[in-house]
């Protein structure tokens, strides 16, 4: 298992997204129908055994890091003894760079046990400051808890914390000054996020998105801005406030796709490996371990799941077809 995760236009896929349940315990609006989703059969979802093996085999073909999602990957009961299993995992350089990405309702009691067991840092999910619109968004009266979930984090010591707003038109879009004040009196890391095509009801729309470019001049009206480009293979266009040392990120993922950097691979709870966020082909890696299959052959149908990356996601492109799969599915 030497060749390494490499599409046919040379992008190397070194950062894997392992999504631990589908289910989630907010109902936003841009993700879910008020009623939810079906949820996956419990029978299909990965094991940890499965799991941690999956992970093993990808890092033995160069992933360097992994990030846990979901749904809300907290929800999964074994959440701790699943960070401490993949925190054992070393490649060649090194331990993995494990991270989570959460609502943080639960992070007031789980904080520790996490930072523990070896995670390093989360991101998490911040959409808004105000409660009724928080209840609007979210349908659940749950800020309380997210704001106590992120205090949590910065308690421990988790570093950085990510907060990631994702900004829609005429819902938060006048937020964004709060939110990056919000962000930087606590030294967190503020990020902005174009809303994607990924919703269960299918209901999104391109003229009601929020460019990247509007976000950027919302936070340069309030702050001055040094721009600092992109890190690596990261997705988010990163910008310093002048005379500070707090930073500002937003992530264009449709209007200044990312593709051509693209280094991220995922797994969903099911087991289905994913090539893209837009796939709509999956490779069954579930079935192929439960019907015996080795580690080299489970190498083999990783590999050649890359090989079949498009160039790009062609969300602005007439043809596209958003994926049946919604995000909470797909896993972040």
């Amino acid at each position: 298992m030497t060749a390494g995760l490499v599409d046919r236009f040379g992008r190397v896929h070194r950062d894997l997204r392992i999504s631990l349940t589908d289910r989630c315990s907010l109902r936003c609006t841009y993700c879910m129908p008020a009623d939810g989703v079906p949820w996956l059969a419990s029978s299909t979802l990965l094991t940890t055994e499965e799991l941690v093996r999956l992970a093993r085999v990808a890092v033995s073909l160069g992933v360097t890091e992994i990030r846990l999602t979901g749904g809300e990957p907290l929800l999964r009961p074994d959440v701790v003894d699943v960070v401490r299993a993949l925190a054992a995992i070393e490649g060649p350089d090194g331990p993995l760079d494990l991270s989570l990405t959460t609502n943080a309702l639960r992070l007031p009691a789980l904080a520790a046990p996490l930072r523990d067991a070896g995670l390093a840092r989360v991101n998490i999910s911040l959409d808004t400051l105000q409660r009724a619109r928080f209840i609007e968004l979210t349908r659940r009266d749950r800020l309380a808890d997210t704001l106590a979930g992120i205090e949590a984090a910065r308690a421990v010591g988790f570093s950085p914390v990510k907060l990631n707003a994702l900004v829609m038109r005429g819902v938060n879009d006048d937020e964004i000054g709060d939110l990056v004040a919000f962000a930087v009196e606590r030294g967190l890391e503020m990020r902005f996020i174009e809303h994607m095509p990924l919703d269960g009801g299918h209901t999104w729309r391109r003229e009601e998105m929020v460019t990247g470019e509007e976000i950027l001049s919302a936070v340069a009206s309030r702050y001055e801005l040094e721009a600092l480009g992109h890190d690596g293979a990261a997705p988010a266009s990163q910008f310093r406030i002048v005379g500070t040392s707090a930073t500002v990120g937003v992530i264009a993922s449709v209007t200044r796709a990312f593709c051509d950097r693209c280094d991220r691979v995922r797994l969903t709870a099911d087991g289905q490996f994913r090539n893209c966020l837009f796939a709509h082909e999956e490779s069954d890696l579930r079935s192929l371990m439960r019907d015996g299959a080795d580690d080299a052959r489970l190498a083999e149908a990783m590999q050649a799941c890359v090989a079949l990356k498009k160039p790009r996601h062609g969300i602005d492109d007439p043809s596209f077809v958003q994926p049946s799969r919604p995000m909470s599915a797909i896993g972040g």
